[in-house]
């Protein structure tokens, strides 16, 4: 009875008011294969330094922040991104997956001297899968090795064939290490953001999705939280 009690709240939400819809910030998921880079990336953007605090270099759980960006473009300016930050390692799997599930937009990062391997492979499904739209970042293009045509071509043969290459997928080339080509590839994220048209009614309930939770010492179940729809104010009950 309960259950159905709270679902009608949320049917009975203004949703489908055109008028109350406002453009909401995107979710960007960033992933990719293990070592190809990911981390590096996100530290550009939210401008810390996790990886030194994982064990073995590996992401350990969900993280999510907001970030400010001032694009060189005119029209960026001002826009806030939301960043998903999921695990890169394979037992991390099903968590990853469940981080990809709330994208908007995909960042699917590749190494430009290693190439698709088995993690890209299962990033690349998840992101189809869940996403609403794809950019690639080929990383390490100052790398020994670093062959981009290759990556191109590999992209081309699994269905997201980039656009200097015909096809749809916006692709920047990077190297995260000496921070280029980051500005280019925030620039990408937002265009492919506008042409989405994200919108939510921030005078909704507050509804989302419980990213990931864990207990506390002194402070018990600790979660946290991405609100999709409406806003969360300090002191409101959870369902």
């Amino acid at each position: 009875q309960e259950e159905m009690e709270l679902q009608a709240l949320f049917d009975d939400s203004d949703d489908d008011d055109e008028e109350l819809q406002e453009l909401r910030p995107p979710v960007i998921t960033v992933m990719g294969h293990v070592d190809h880079g990911k981390t590096t990336l996100l530290d550009f953007f939210r401008k810390t330094n996790v990886i030194s605090g994982e064990a073995g270099g590996i992401t350990q759980h969900i993280g999510a922040y907001s970030v400010a960006y001032q694009g060189e473009k005119p029209e960026y300016k001002g826009k806030t991104v939301t960043f998903l930050d999921t695990p890169g390692h394979a037992a991390f799997a099903k968590m990853r997956e469940r981080g990809a599930s709330v994208t908007d937009v995909a960042v699917l990062v590749v190494a430009a001297d290693d190439g698709f391997m088995p993690q890209t492979e299962e990033a690349l499904k998840f992101a189809q899968k869940h996403a609403s739209a794809i950019v690639a970042a080929i990383n390490k293009v100052d790398a020994k090795g670093a062959n981009l045509d290759r990556v191109k071509q590999q992209m081309q043969q699994r269905n997201i064939t980039p656009e200097d290459w015909g096809g749809e997928t916006i692709t920047v080339p990077v190297a995260a290490i000496k921070n280029q080509g980051i500005s280019e590839l925030l620039d990408m994220i937002l265009l492919q953001s506008d042409v989405l048209e994200l919108k939510a009614n921030p005078k909704n309930p507050a509804y989302g999705r419980v990213v990931e939770s864990r207990m506390e010492k002194g402070r018990g179940t600790v979660c946290t939280v991405l609100v999709q729809e409406g806003t969360l104010k300090r002191g409101d009950y959870i369902v």
